[in-house]
């Protein structure tokens, strides 16, 4: 006859909650901006001003405050805070002439772009000028012919010397080295030159005189041109353009060889004292690149590509002369239109991943700056992700967003968000782009061991020997690595007077039960234990059976 010896396993569950809080970052709008004035062509890493001190920021804070400046777009950016002391820094050339041409006031937008929590300060940096050009003239000999004929106190029309600096350091004056026969006259921008002293060709036919531009700057800088007079007979009149200031506009998108504006001169005298040719007067390589013009017709042709984002207006000086070199001079401002040919840029400037799964609802995980070259609606843009996930966008300073969750996030369901963001702009045809964010979510042991039977049960005969296997318990646990990692162990407990572990003993890592010892049936027919599953997470979860 043979008997069993039967054993019980009861089931029973703990629940423990785990409660974990996340906080969320708040925005707060720029209080503050700064400005600075500064020399151009300063040094890389020479200091601006300290943005720390003047906005009342703590430098001990600034690694956390993560501070950097920001630009629109593709713009250069200028200068770099020192995270040790909060000094703004020059990080690249400043050249006030490359920058700003000939406007008198030369100032360089920046952005100061704090985290935790977001604020953006407006930087203005005020470029003054120094006096590192000279005035240079257009040709290297101006040449002129007049008439052995000509009166006292005839003018004759000089072009101006060009400085790239401005103000004071631009050209302030005008010296004729001595000589028997001219004078110069100077009325605002307007040079000529004055014949003081009537011409008689049989004593010279040629005259060279040196005209010389000085600037303002210290030290003083100066440039100058020989003037070549060749002696003639008579060439009374000059041309004279139809208009002082001739206004064009330009699309950006234009093609080659459009047609820009027509300059029109006309001149009193007949023959070739009457024969009138166009050309530029003094303008950048830059300019000769982008337009030309017919020497006949005085058409200004386009040969290059323009660009609104890059420069919005053009004014060239243009000249008219006739056969025998007298000359005059007008003014084109050429403004280019902005047409819809930028799309939006995305840029993710910061982003929290991978995210803790217990974050609450509305907390910031990412910070987003969207960008748009063009103009007024051009560069209006709308932002959006899609519809599916738990994040969205919400407007915050200016062209920024702030990426918030909506819902409560479960790694165990979906670790992994691959979130698109989109922008379009407000053009015609709009403009778009897309960029996608991948998120990661972060496991939290919020779920215990969870055992595959409420209850086991296990038949053995009487004199097993010890160590021998009864049966086993499983447990699964959803959550990653250490969190789902399950740890078995027997609930301390006793069996007639004596700890159950002298009776039974578990496997931690496999669940397995093993007989520590021989039962004998007359002694004991069953009795129960209890089994924990416990995790690896912190704190650990755990439950019986």
């Amino acid at each position: 006859r043979q008997n069993y010896n039967h054993f019980k396993m009861n089931f029973t569950m703990k629940t423990v909650l785990f409660l974990s809080c996340f906080s969320a970052v708040l925005f707060q709008n720029a209080h503050g901006d700064v400005s600075y004035s500064f020399p151009e062509e300063m040094k890389r890493g020479s200091v601006i001003g300290n943005v720390a001190k003047d906005l009342g920021l703590q430098t001990g804070a600034l690694t956390n405050r993560r501070p950097r400046i920001d630009t629109d777009g593709p713009e250069k950016r200028y200068c770099d805070v020192n995270l040790d002391n909060g000094e703004l820094i020059v990080a690249d050339r400043i050249d006030r002439e490359v920058l700003c041409g000939e406007k008198a006031s030369c100032i360089l937008k920046q952005e100061l772009v704090l985290e935790n929590p977001l604020e953006l300060h407006r930087v203005s940096l005020h470029v003054q000028d120094i006096n590192d050009n000279a005035p240079q003239f257009n040709e290297k000999i101006i040449s002129l012919e007049i008439q052995e004929s000509a009166v006292r106190g005839a003018r004759f029309v000089l072009e101006e010397a060009h400085d790239a600096d401005v103000g004071q350091n631009a050209v302030q004056q005008y010296s004729l080295e001595r000589n028997d026969h001219f004078i110069l006259a100077v009325d605002r921008n307007k040079i000529e030159l004055v014949l003081d002293k009537e011409l008689d060709r049989e004593k010279y036919k040629e005259i060279n005189v040196l005209l010389t531009a000085l600037d303002g700057g210290s030290p003083q800088r100066s440039g100058t041109v020989v003037i070549h007079v060749s002696v003639l007979d008579a060439n009374d009149n000059a041309p004279v353009f139809s208009q002082e200031v001739y206004k064009a506009s330009l699309p950006e998108d234009s093609p080659l060889d459009t047609l820009v504006v027509t300059v029109s001169a006309a001149d009193a005298d007949e023959g070739l004292n009457g024969d009138v040719t166009y050309d530029f007067g003094h303008v950048s390589d830059e300019v000769r690149k982008i337009f030309s013009i017919d020497r006949k017709s005085g058409e200004i042709v386009l040969i290059g590509s323009v660009d609104y984002e890059t420069t919005s207006s053009y004014e060239i000086r243009v000249k008219a002369k006739d056969g025998l070199g007298l000359s005059s001079y007008a003014k084109v401002i050429i403004s280019v239109t902005d047409v819809n040919d930028n799309a939006p840029v995305i840029n993710v400037k910061s982003l929290t991943t991978p995210i803790p799964e217990d974050t609450s609802p509305g907390t910031e995980v990412g910070i987003i700056n969207v960008q748009d070259r063009d103009s007024e609606k051009n560069r209006q843009v709308r932002c959006s992700i899609q519809q599916n996930v738990p994040f969205k966008l919400v407007p915050s300073i200016k062209n920024y967003y702030s990426l918030v969750t909506t819902g409560q996030l479960d790694r165990e369901l979906v670790s992994d968000y691959n979130i698109t963001i989109s922008a379009t702009d407000e053009g015609s045809p709009p403009l778009s782009s897309s960029k996608t964010v991948h998120l990661s979510v972060a496991d939290i042991n919020d779920n215990p061991p969870v055992f595959e039977e409420q209850s086991y049960s296990a038949y053995v005969s009487e004199n097993n020997k010890p160590g021998s296997t009864l049966c086993s318990v499983s447990a699964r646990d959803p959550d990653w690595r250490q969190n789902g990692t399950v740890i078995y162990s027997l609930v301390p407990a006793e069996v007639n007077g004596a700890s159950v572990s002298s009776y039974l003993s578990v496997n931690g890592d496999t669940g397995v039960i093993h007989a520590v010892r021989s039962f004998d049936y007359e002694q004991l027919r069953s009795f129960k234990v209890h089994v924990m599953a416990r995790d690896n997470g912190s704190p650990p979860l755990s439950s019986n059976v």
